[in-house]
């Protein structure tokens, strides 16, 4: 359900940061394993689950969206296409987060790498891990909050 006023919308952004920093740590934790391909595998897994959590939180599940109306539907459909985030109001797939992690790849490209140094390597890994989780969880947030509060600002305007 999309939030009824501003104070409900930060306290959603401000449960999905938490729930974001705590995946973070899951995925640093991978990411500290010495073992290749294990730090990709586990953030799809964690992204797979994280995205489409946060944007049920905030109302914009593709699910949640078909239950609306048909002027709150429309509404958030043109608000999800003008902010161009991938991820909103869409299925998750395997296939869209790879496209996602595409705006990361830098940072995770480096971290194969990483795997080689013992001890300070991992360590490196598992920063970088963590900031890259933390980067896709955050940017997905701030979409939905935009458009949330677009929704909740375009709601008022029409009150009026």
């Amino acid at each position: 359900m999309l939030a009824g006023s501003l104070a409900q919308l930060d306290a959603t952004r401000e449960q999905c940061r938490a729930l974001v920093s705590q995946r973070a740590a899951l995925s640093a934790g991978a990411s500290a394993l010495p073992l290749p391909g294990v730090d990709a595998a586990a953030d799809v897994v964690i992204l797979l689950q994280l995205i489409p959590e946060i944007s049920r939180r905030f109302g914009v599940a593709p699910e949640q969206i078909a239950s609306y109306d048909a002027a709150r539907k429309q509404l958030l459909y043109q608000l999800i296409r003008r902010a161009g985030s991938a991820l909103l109001g869409m299925e998750i797939t395997r296939k869209l987060l790879t496209v996602a992690l595409k705006r990361v790849a830098g940072r995770l490209a480096a971290r194969q790498g990483l795997k080689l140094v013992p001890l300070l390597g991992w360590a490196a890994n598992a920063a970088i891990g963590f900031a890259a989780m933390k980067y896709m969880g955050n940017a997905h947030i701030d979409d939905c909050y935009a458009v949330c509060r677009r929704v909740l600002e375009e709601g008022a305007s029409s009150q009026e």
